[in-house]
């Protein structure tokens, strides 16, 4: 079928609009009416080649959309339901066993490599392939192809345009809160980095009971933000050491520290802002080859942990659902970092989320 999509063509260069053919869903998958997507600042890293993902391709990782049609193998969805697609997973490695799909052994092939398990594509251009799949959904569309893994069945009474950043950035900070760290009442955690994963993380924290949540930044807009939003101190970087700030605030350390920026001395601040026996866990993804220097007996002999985290460890088609109660409850009240564009305007939302100037924007498509 023919369907319009954003293209990538060229690093550091606007995405193109263009008319591509879109092959029918095969047994497994799911043909996925796009309504609206989230741009995630991986997008925006896989267009620059931050990870070789392989051009021309479709990007766009947090669709929200309704299900047109499903392979007959499919009984999850059918058509008409309301769904958020998110990461995929290969389902039989030792991690997908454990329900830890996040760590999937080939969670890279199935995200990043833009292409079916097969190897195959399911996009073309004048006969020409065009790289697909990315994250299984490939959702800067107006059409999109996922799997049962990766599709979250959604309730109808909430809108749809607002759910596709669940599917990543959401979930990965309120995730990374209370589902790695497990934050409960009275307990304190300081996040790096206020954009929407870092927000998300601040919000979670508050419905935790935290009662120190420190949000860092430098950016004054994002930290106010962050205090409208559950933030008990905010501290601007450009001005003041964090770590020391952090450390002098709550008399010897965080119990958690979520770091969000990727930047090798940003976490080694959230490091060094840990209380004994504190866990840093890292959400922002550097460039390949990324490395970070810390003090070795800071960290062995105070029992502090530093652990990389994936999607919040969230098993979507649970946590996504318990996001929205919350949301509903006023609670998680992500709407308000969302602004949204028109599905023609997606290199000015690109633009606006690299600048600062926006902290989730979602495009959305028309459907004639």
């Amino acid at each position: 079928m023919k369907i319009s999509a954003a293209v990538t063509r060229a690093v550091k260069s606007p995405m193109s609009l263009e008319s591509l053919e879109l092959d029918a869903a095969r047994e497994d998958e799911i043909l996925v009416r796009v309504v609206a997507t989230g741009v995630c600042h991986t997008d925006i890293a896989m267009r620059d080649q931050t990870f070789p993902v392989p051009q021309p391709v479709v990007l766009g990782h947090e669709g929200a959309g309704i299900v047109e049609a499903v392979g007959s193998a499919v009984t999850a969805v059918a058509p008409g339901d309301h769904v958020v697609m998110s990461y995929d997973s290969c389902g039989v490695c030792p991690s997908c066993a454990a329900q830890q799909a996040t760590y999937c052994h080939d969670f890279f092939g199935r995200n990043f490599a833009a292409v079916r398990s097969d190897g195959s594509t399911s996009l073309a251009s004048d006969g020409s392939a065009v790289h697909g799949n990315f994250f299984g959904q490939s959702s800067f569309a107006n059409f999109a192809l996922c799997r049962e893994r990766n599709v979250v069945k959604v309730p109808e009474d909430v809108p749809l345009e607002l759910l596709g950043p669940l599917a990543c950035g959401f979930q990965t900070g309120a995730g990374a809160v209370l589902n790695v760290f497990n934050v409960g009442p009275g307990q304190s955690l300081a996040v790096f980095g206020a954009g929407s994963v870092g927000l998300s993380a601040v919000m979670a924290a508050r419905v935790a009971g935290a009662t120190t949540i420190v949000a860092v930044d430098v950016n004054p807009a994002r930290l106010e933000l962050a205090r409208e939003l559950g933030a008990t101190h905010t501290l601007d970087a450009a001005r003041t050491n964090p770590s020391e700030a952090i450390v002098a605030l709550t008399g010897g350390g965080v119990d958690f520290a979520l770091e969000a920026t990727g930047i090798p001395a940003v976490i080694r601040q959230a490091m060094e802002s840990l209380a004994p026996r504190g866990v840093c866990g890292i959400v922002g993804a550097g460039p390949v080859g990324s490395e970070v220097t810390l003090d070795v007996l800071h960290i062995m002999t105070a029992g502090r942990t530093l652990r990389g985290i994936v999607e919040g460890d969230a098993k979507p088609k649970t946590f996504i659902p318990e996001l929205i109660a919350l949301y509903r409850e006023g609670r998680f009240p992500f709407d308000r970092l969302i602004r949204f564009y028109p599905f023609e305007r997606l290199n000015d939302a690109i633009a606006d989320s690299e600048s600062g100037a926006v902290v989730k924007a979602v495009v959305r498509m028309a459907h004639a």
